[in-house]
């Protein structure tokens, strides 16, 4: 037997399930990324993050201690997140 050819609506149905499936996950990576970073605060003071191409070293109390730039480099690797 063939397999059935699938319909229009039936593809974009797929399309914007994979969107959201997608956008529900960086969403809530984002979401454990800030969780875990005020819970290492807490414990520990300060937190390693990268900022304004930097990576830095955030403390309690606002003071911000750059540890190393960044380079510029332009990557053409893409992430799939499928």
């Amino acid at each position: 037997m063939a397999k059935a050819k699938k319909t229009v609506a039936k593809k974009k149905a797929n399309a914007r399930t994979s969107y959201l499936t997608k956008r529900r996950l960086a969403s809530a990576a984002r979401k454990g990324i800030r969780i875990a970073a005020a819970k290492t605060m807490q414990v520990m003071g300060y937190t390693v993050v990268v900022y304004r191409g930097w990576v830095v070293k955030k403390y309690a109390d606002g003071k911000i201690e750059k540890m190393k730039r960044l380079d510029k480099k332009k990557t053409t690797t893409k992430i799939s997140l499928d």
